[in-house]
């Protein structure tokens, strides 16, 4: 497995819809496992082709399950998840704003506005069909990385954006 570099904006990468998957061989194993170890080196809870320079449609994902292992904060119960051609078929009236930070757009974040649940279709990564159906964070962790898909990126979506303080700067506040 290789680390790949993550670009950042103005990346026009960042800014494209991206191509659908049609094959999947071993180059497309080879780069979910990348994007994985990327993605935690980094580290991140979601990353999408784009991010490191390939306009295709496939996203990973790392993060609990379940609110009960998430509030456990237990680490075995994390699940990965890498989505290939991923869609978003259906969503909840209900939204919740939150923070989110993004790694193509270091030092920033902001509060987004999010479907508190989808489901969502797409491939795995041997190219069988499957769906989810995921709420809180993880609804929001998928549509984040479904929408650099797509060319948006959460500062597209944001209400306010802001640079985040440092914990040195929270000491000396306090």
């Amino acid at each position: 497995m290789t680390l790949r570099t993550i670009v950042t904006l103005p990346d026009p990468v960042l800014r494209r819809k991206a191509r659908n998957v049609t094959v999947f061989d071993k180059k497309l194993q080879t780069l979910i496992d990348d994007m994985i170890e990327t993605m935690r080196d980094a580290p991140g809870v979601g990353l999408a082709a784009p991010q490191v320079g390939i306009s295709n449609r496939l996203i990973v994902v790392e993060y609990y399950e379940n609110d009960e292992a998430e509030e456990a904060e237990d680490e075995t119960k994390k699940k990965v998840w890498a989505l290939i051609n991923p869609e978003i078929v259906k969503a909840s009236e209900e939204k919740v704003m939150g923070v989110e930070g993004c790694l193509s757009i270091p030092n920033l974040v902001g509060e987004v506005e999010r479907h508190e649940a989808i489901q969502i279709k797409a491939f795995n990564r041997h190219g069988q069909p499957m769906k989810l159906k995921v709420s809180g964070w993880l609804a929001r962790i998928f549509q984040h990385e479904v929408d650099h898909l797509n060319g948006v990126v959460f500062t597209d979506l944001a209400t306010r954006v802001w640079f985040p303080e440092t914990e040195e700067e929270k000491e000396d506040r306090v």
